[in-house]
């Protein structure tokens, strides 16, 4: 039987240690390989132009550039970027925004492992 999607590159860009390791861990378990991480919203976009991963979850409220900034610069070079947006603000307007920017989903912290699993799944399909 085929898988019904790949395991992914994917790279984590969130300004907390503990998140990237929660978030790398629980991405390995399911068989993700993490290929690079990120603490603010600059190196988020140096080092998703040096990776080109599959998936980009990219925090909101990061320090030297937000997540939207970081959004709207990854997807005017790679419009078809893969990314999901992690926030703890669950504000309609921001995720309207951030959906209609061209991210593919929208978590909300705290949220479970399955919910990040859904997502990528959907991101990839």
């Amino acid at each position: 039987m085929m898988a019904l999607y790949f395991m992914a590159k994917v790279m984590i860009a969130e300004d907390s240690e503990p998140n990237r390791r929660m978030f790398r861990d629980l991405l390995q378990i399911e068989g993700h390989q993490v290929i690079a991480e990120a603490k603010d919203g600059v190196e988020a976009v140096e080092k998703f132009n040096e990776t080109k991963p599959d998936v980009l979850l990219l925090d909101i409220a990061m320090p030297e550039k937000d997540g939207i900034s970081a959004l709207r610069e990854i997807l005017a070079s790679t419009p078809d970027a893969r990314v999901i947006m992690i926030s703890a603000k669950e504000g309609f307007s921001t995720i309207s925004k951030c959906m209609s920017m061209g991210a593919q989903a929208y978590l909300i912290k705290p949220f479970r492992s399955e919910d990040m699993t859904k997502a990528i799944k959907m991101t990839l399909a």
